[in-house]
């Protein structure tokens, strides 16, 4: 899947979003990558100095140069943009830097927005015993998962199935619901995972015309354990 990493126009409203010194990690499922594409892209705008990376895996972007050393990185923030950082792997992957040679970097950004789970490119997930993995100086965690899960079969739609079934006790062609979608996002077996006292939000990604009341009961619900401010419902395009 190719993302246009210089058209994204999804952009969750978060309080944060104003400041800067933040490091953002990204879990879940269903839109990690295009929400921080979207937000990298914002923070630019904004004249800050960012830097897009993973503690795990993501898809080599195919559009922007990846940064190889730090007068790279000096020139791309000159220009205006955001680079991207990592060590190339097999199957146009990147993955995490050597954790001495990330923390350099860190240390010369305003906004570090980081991939920290992967999902195969399904709309929700349940994360396995060494996942997510959120740095240590991260302070902001993203929860996310893609609308378009909503009634179907878990086995179809979750990443991590023997754990999603696990969590919410249901067989793998029970249909997914409000309510599982709830509960994955508040558990700390599943979206608030290695968060611990970090800021948790949530983007409840690819909400159609016709999921927004559903959408709006999910995120009612989810006040009661998350800051209202803290979520998000971030319309499908099209």
């Amino acid at each position: 899947m190719c993302i246009d990493y210089y058209n994204i126009k999804k952009l969750p409203d978060f309080p944060f979003l104003k400041e800067k010194k933040h490091i953002i990690s990204i879990v879940g499922a269903g839109g990690k990558t295009s929400t921080m594409y979207s937000m990298a892209k914002y923070y630019a705008k904004r004249g800050l100095k960012v830097i897009v990376t993973t503690s795990t895996h993501i898809r080599k972007p195919y559009q922007i140069p990846l940064v190889k050393n730090e007068k790279e990185l000096e020139q791309v923030w000159e220009n205006g943009d955001f680079a991207v950082i990592g060590k190339e792997t097999t199957n146009n992957k990147l993955c995490m830097l050597e954790y001495e040679e990330l923390k350099k970097y860190l240390l010369k950004a305003d906004i570090i927005l980081i991939e920290a789970d992967g999902a195969k490119e399904l709309p929700c997930k349940v994360p396995s015993d060494n996942e997510p993995v959120i740095i240590p100086e991260s302070d902001i965690v993203i929860g996310v998962v893609g609308l378009d899960c909503l009634n179907k079969p878990l086995i179809d739609v979750c990443f991590r199935i023997n754990k999603a079934t696990d969590l919410l006790q249901k067989q793998p062609n029970d249909l997914m619901t409000i309510d599982d979608i709830y509960k994955i996002l508040v558990s700390s077996n599943g979206s608030r995972k290695n968060v611990n006292n970090r800021d948790f939000y949530v983007v409840l990604n690819k909400c159609s015309n016709e999921q927004l009341n559903m959408a709006n009961e999910l995120a009612k619900k989810l006040e009661k354990e998350i800051k209202k401010e803290n979520i998000a419902i971030v319309m499908k395009e099209g």
